[in-house]
C-alpha cells in the first residue's frame, strides 16, 4: 500500500486511543482540568457507568469565549510555552491532548465562563467536529459535558468492561483525588444517588472516615518526614490492617496520582517481617519533590513518572514509613511463660465459635512441646536439622486419625499419626472445615442463620460499595442479612450460625477487598470463591492460642474434610514427617 498521511479524523481518534480508555480516563483527565483551573467545588455526574453521560462541573477560573473553540484544538494548552517547561510542571495537564482525545469520540459540550465576564459562552464538538461558540448565562466556572463516549469507535466501545466495573473505577479515582485534594468539596452522583460527598475542610482523617469507616480512620498511622529536596505526607495503616492485594497503595507525586512499581516496593520494604505473606497496607502517601527531579512526560495518560534520584527517593521512602510504623507499633515482646507446659489457657479474643465438643478421651494431653518451628515471617517453616527434602506438604486427599500432642507457637497444632509426625496450620485448617461445612449447608439449601444482638453498621469505600451490592443475593443466600442504611454504608443483622461470634465487617470487607475486574455475580463458581473469601477471613488466626478441646476439635473437624489436605485456596493445611525420615534424622537408619 503506499505511504499516505491520515486524516485528521483518524488521527485524532488514534490519539484518543491513547488517552481515553475507559469512562474513568474521561473523569481523570476532567478532573485534572479543574483542579488545575483552582476549583473548590467539583461535582460530577455520571449514568449508565459513564457511557451515556460524564458532566464535570467546577468553579475554577473558567475559560474566555475567544479561547473556548482553541481549548478543544489538538495540542493547545495553556500550561507550556517551550520545550524547556517540560522540566518544571507544576500543573497536572500540559500536554494539551484531553479535550481534543474527548471530543473526537464522543458528544462534548464545554460551557464556561470567567469572573470578568458578564456571560458565559457554550462549544459543542460531535466526533471531533466543533461547532460555533454560543453566547449563555452560566456561572463562574466551567461545565464539560460528554454524552455517548466511543459512539463512532464501536470496537472500542465492546471492550469496556461491565458497568459495576466501570463505576468502581471512576469511584476509586475520584476517592484518591478526594484526599489528595482535601480542600476541595467533591461530588460524585451515580444517575440520582449520590456515592461520594466530601465537606473540602482539609481534613484528610475525615474523609478517609467517610471512604472506609470511622473504625478504619482512627488506626491509620500519620506520616510526616522531610528531608533536603523531598517531603512525604499521607497515611499508612498499622500491620494489623491490611489487604489481600496491592490495589489500595496509592502514591501521589506533586500532587498527581502515579502508579510507580518502585515506589509501592519501597513501601513494603518498610513492611518488611511486619506482615504476614500475601498480605499488603492501605495507604495514601503523598510526595512532594521539586519539579526539576522528576518526569512526568513518560506517558500519555500521564500516570507513570521518572525520578533523577531513583535509589536517594526509594531510601526516604522506605525510612519515613518505617519510622513512622515503629513509632506506633512497638514491637511486641513474647512473655517465657506462654511456652510453659503449665501456663493458663485464655478463650478470650476467639474470633469464631466452633463445636468443640467432639473429642477423643484417649488422646495425649501436653500442652508445651519442645519441638521449634520458626515464625510465619521467617522464609521458611521447616523445622530446625531437616532437609527441604525429608519436610513435605502431605499428598494423599485423606488422613488418618490423628493424636494431639500440642500447639507450636500459637500458630501449629503437632499431632501423631500411625505413619509419623504431623504439623498443622490452624489457620489453613480451619478455613478449609468452615468452607466445606458452609458448602455442605449450602448443597443441603439449609444453612441456619442467627441474629445479631447489635446490628454492625459497616461504612465501605465508594467502589467497594458497588461491589457489594452486586454480591447481596450471594449474602442472603448463604444466611447473611445485610442491608443498606445510607451512603456507602451497610448494616448486618445476621451472620450464618456457623460464624457465630465472627466479624461481619470482616466478612463483608473480605468480599470485596480483591475483587477481581473480570468478577460478576453470575461468573461460574463465584458462590464457592466468595465462601472461601469468608472463610479465610473468619477462620482462627496464627498466633491465636488454642484450649486442649478446641485443638481436638479441629482435628477432628479435619479428619472429616472431603479434602483435608489443603485450605480453599490450595495452601497445605499439614506437613508430615514419617516414621522413616524422623528414623534417619536420628541417625537410626545409617548416615543421611
Amino acid at each position: 500500500m503506499p505511504i499516505r498521511l491520515l486524516s485528521s479524523e483518524v488521527a485524532s481518534q488514534i490519539a484518543a486511543g491513547e488517552v481515553v480508555e475507559r469512562p474513568a480516563s474521561v473523569v481523570k483527565e476532567l478532573t485534572e482540568n479543574a483542579l488545575d483551573a483552582g476549583a473548590k467545588n467539583i461535582s460530577i455526574s455520571i449514568e449508565d457507568a459513564g457511557r451515556t453521560l460524564v458532566e464535570i462541573a467546577d468553579d475554577g477560573y473558567g475559560i474566555p469565549a475567544n479561547e473556548l473553540e482553541l481549548a478543544a484544538a489538538r495540542h493547545a494548552t495553556s500550561k507550556l510555552v517551550q520545550s524547556e517547561d517540560l522540566f518544571h510542571i507544576q500543573t497536572l495537564g500540559f500536554r494539551g491532548e484531553a479535550l481534543a482525545s474527548i471530543g473526537s469520540v464522543s458528544h462534548m459540550t464545554i460551557t464556561s465562563r470567567v469572573a470578568a465576564a458578564t456571560e458565559g459562552a457554550r462549544l459543542k464538538v460531535d466526533g471531533g467536529i466543533a461547532g460555533k461558540v454560543e453566547k449563555v448565562g452560566a456561572p463562574v466556572g466551567t461545565t464539560l459535558r460528554v454524552e455517548n463516549l466511543f459512539y463512532n469507535v464501536p470496537a472500542r466501545l465492546k471492550f469496556l468492561k461491565t458497568d459495576v466495573t466501570e463505576r468502581r473505577a471512576i469511584d476509586a479515582l475520584v476517592t484518591r483525588y478526594a484526599l489528595a485534594y482535601p480542600n476541595v468539596r467533591f461530588k460524585v452522583t451515580d444517575g440520582k444517588q449520590v456515592t461520594l460527598q466530601t465537606a473540602g475542610d482539609g481534613d484528610r482523617r475525615s474523609i478517609l472516615a467517610a471512604l472506609y469507616g470511622v473504625d478504619v480512620a482512627k488506626q491509620m498511622l500519620e506520616v510526616m518526614a522531610m528531608e533536603e529536596g523531598l517531603s512525604l505526607t499521607g497515611f499508612i495503616s498499622p500491620t494489623s490492617l491490611t489487604r489481600s492485594n496491592r490495589k489500595e497503595i496509592t502514591f501521589f507525586v506533586n500532587g498527581r496520582w502515579v502508579q510507580d512499581y518502585s515506589l509501592t516496593t519501597a513501601l513494603l520494604q518498610a513492611y518488611h517481617t511486619l506482615l504476614m505473606v500475601g498480605r499488603y497496607p492501605l495507604t495514601t502517601l503523598f510526595l512532594d519533590i521539586d519539579p526539576e527531579d522528576v518526569d512526568v512526560n513518560v506517558h500519555p495518560t500521564k500516570a507513570e513518572v521518572r525520578f533523577r534520584s531513583q535509589d536517594k527517593v526509594f531510601s526516604f521512602i522506605q525510612r519515613s514509613a518505617r519510622k513512622a510504623l515503629l513509632a506506633y507499633t512497638p514491637v511486641a515482646s513474647v512473655s517465657p511463660q506462654m511456652w510453659g507446659g503449665s501456663r493458663p489457657v485464655s478463650s478470650e479474643g476467639r474470633e469464631i465459635g466452633i463445636d468443640w465438643s467432639i473429642g477423643h478421651d484417649d488422646e495425649l494431653q501436653v500442652t508445651g512441646s519442645t519441638l521449634q518451628v520458626e515464625s510465619e515471617s521467617s522464609p521458611s517453616t521447616q523445622p530446625t536439622n531437616l532437609q527441604p527434602s525429608n519436610v513435605q506438604p502431605a499428598t494423599f486427599n485423606t488422613v488418618p486419625l490423628l493424636r494431639l500432642i500440642g500447639q507450636i507457637g500459637s500458630t501449629y497444632i503437632v499431632a501423631e499419626g500411625p505413619d509419623g509426625l504431623y504439623l498443622i496450620d490452624q489457620h489453613a485448617a480451619h478455613e478449609r472445615v468452615l468452607f466445606e461445612k458452609l458448602m455442605a449447608q449450602h448443597d443441603k439449601k439449609s444453612i441456619p442463620s442467627q441474629a445479631l444482638l447489635t446490628p454492625e453498621v459497616v461504612t465501605l469505600p465508594p467502589q467497594s460499595s458497588k461491589a457489594l451490592m452486586t454480591q447481596l443475593p450471594f449474602l442472603n443466600h448463604f444466611g447473611f442479612e445485610v442491608e443498606e442504611f445510607g451512603t456507602n454504608t451497610f448494616q448486618v443483622r445476621a451472620m450464618p450460625a456457623l460464624f457465630a461470634g465472627g466479624d461481619p465487617s470482616s466478612a463483608l470487607r473480605a468480599l470485596v477487598e480483591d475483587f477481581e475486574e473480570d468478577e460478576t455475580p453470575l461468573q461460574a463458581e463465584v458462590e464457592a470463591k466468595l465462601a472461601a473469601r469468608v472463610c479465610k477471613r473468619l477462620a482462627v488466626k496464627g498466633g491465636q492460642t488454642l484450649t486442649i478441646e478446641e485443638q481436638r476439635a479441629l482435628l477432628n473437624d479435619l479428619e472429616a474434610c472431603t479434602s483435608p489436605r489443603t485450605c480453599p485456596h490450595g495452601r497445605p493445611t499439614m506437613i508430615h514427617l514419617s516414621v522413616d525420615t524422623l528414623e534417619k534424622q536420628f541417625g537410626r537408619k545409617g548416615p543421611r
